[in-house]
């Protein structure tokens, strides 16, 4: 059953979040203005001394701590903005070494040039905000506080401004005007917030290289780490094939030929040890082959899907497993991202049977709104796994990699395992 979903704010309701955005906005501006100027003014000119380039590096902080927290709003008010950029943390963490990698970052630059840009636009956000709700009021009142007004000849109102002396009474006017700013204000402040959501996003795009680079550098890592992997495999499965298969072919062709040969001399009944042992052989050698083809993705994962597939593996574990698998007939997840959750399962189930002494095994694969392929066993085992201690689990890490996957693995001692997997759509 679907979560229920909040109910959306009034109109009111809005404008009035967007209100106080707008009012609390102004003092953040201000305080940037400031620490805008002192920039160039202070840090700059003090960056002949020593001390020099820690203040820019302080002040540079500041500043884009406002911008940052003025993103914080807008996201809160549920506008969706980008994350910023952090400046590189330097190996050795002192105070000097901060300050420069500061300097170097291209965001926090961005941010005192939207310090400038800001102030004005702040200014004329707050006065336009004050001026409309204030506006709109006194026209709804003015038939109460219009009263008090000294009148003379000289007394000009709104209806002699617009042409309507003498034909429509002056409160009857400014009835209309103040209903015609009450009703339009929560489209006025709606715009005016726009107005700081395009700057806070101008100001963002100078965390996008970085960003990029980052992620250039995670995609060669993640795939130098699959071909790594899939290297390693290949190496194991040639070493397997040797080691295993290929001896029993060879020690079955020796029982054939020695059973031929007995067949030959009119002695059927020798012939039966041989052809035995060579049927052992063949038998034996089926058993490491289906064990090796685990390694790699079976044809039912190709022809039935992910969930027959992961089916199939439970039903040849030696543990009871449950099983739940989840997914929309239209999910968006390729052949690779399936081969990724197959392995995951095939993986945690081989380790639940050989390491944690488990009884019971579940696997449950889904899909959340966002898309994303979450694969989830659990068993009741002894615990104690980690990637790091191998078990196979750093494979997956690398393999999930390689579709931008995620592995997380919960197994406090005496507690049981979980092993968790997130691959989001391509």
């Amino acid at each position: 059953m679907a979560a229920p979903t909040a109910p959306r704010p009034g109109r009111y309701a809005r404008a009035a979040h967007d209100t106080g955005f707008l009012l609390a906005q102004l003092p953040l501006a201000i305080a940037g203005f400031v620490l805008m100027v002192l920039v160039p003014s202070l840090g700059v000119p003090l960056l002949v001394l020593g001390i020099g380039v820690v203040v820019l590096g302080g002040l540079l902080t500041a500043v884009n701590g406002i911008g940052e927290l003025t993103r914080d709003r807008l996201r809160a008010h549920g506008h969706r903005l980008e994350q910023g950029t952090r400046p590189p943390r330097p190996e050795r963490r002192t105070v000097w070494r901060r300050s420069l990698a500061r300097m170097r970052h291209g965001q926090s630059w961005m941010d005192v040039f939207r310090a400038l840009l800001d102030f004005p636009l702040s200014i004329t956000t707050f006065v336009v905000t004050v001026t409309w709700w204030v506006a709109g009021a006194a026209g709804l009142l003015y038939w109460f506080w219009g009263r008090f007004l000294p009148v003379d000849e000289d007394s000009r109102g709104l209806a002699w401004l617009l042409g309507l002396d003498g034909l429509v009474p002056e409160w009857l006017v400014q009835l209309a005007a103040g209903a015609l700013l009450l009703l339009t204000a929560p489209w006025v402040v709606r715009a005016l917030v726009m107005a700081h959501v395009g700057l806070e996003r101008f100001a963002l795009l100078a965390s996008r290289p970085a960003r990029l680079r980052a992620r250039i550098d995670d995609l060669t890592a993640s795939r130098a780490a699959v071909v790594d992997a899939e290297s390693q495999a290949l190496r194991r499965i040639e070493r397997d094939l040797h080691d295993g298969p290929q001896q029993r072919l060879v020690r079955t062709t020796m029982d054939v030929q020695a059973a031929l040969r007995r067949l030959d001399a009119g002695d059927p009944e020798a012939a039966r040890e041989p052809l035995a042992s060579a049927l052992e052989q063949v038998q034996a050698g089926l058993g490491e082959l289906r064990t090796m083809s685990r390694g790699i993705a079976p044809p039912v994962l190709a022809d039935r899907g992910l969930a027959a597939a992961i089916t199939s593996l439970a039903g040849q574990s030696p543990l009871r497993v449950q099983v739940e698998v989840r997914l929309p007939e239209d999910h968006r997840h390729g052949f690779q991202q399936q081969t990724a959750a197959y392995f995951v399962v095939s993986e945690a189930l081989a380790n639940a049977a050989k390491h944690s002494d488990a009884t019971i095994v579940q696997v449950q694969v889904d899909e959340t709104a966002a898309g994303t392929l979450r694969v989830r066993v659990t068993d009741d085992g002894r615990g104690g796994a980690h990637p790091a201690k191998g078990h196979g689990l750093a494979g997956l890490a690398d393999r999930l990699g390689g579709v931008d996957g995620r592995l997380e693995v919960v197994s406090p001692e005496d507690g049981g395992t979980t092993v968790l997997a997130t691959i989001p759509a391509p």
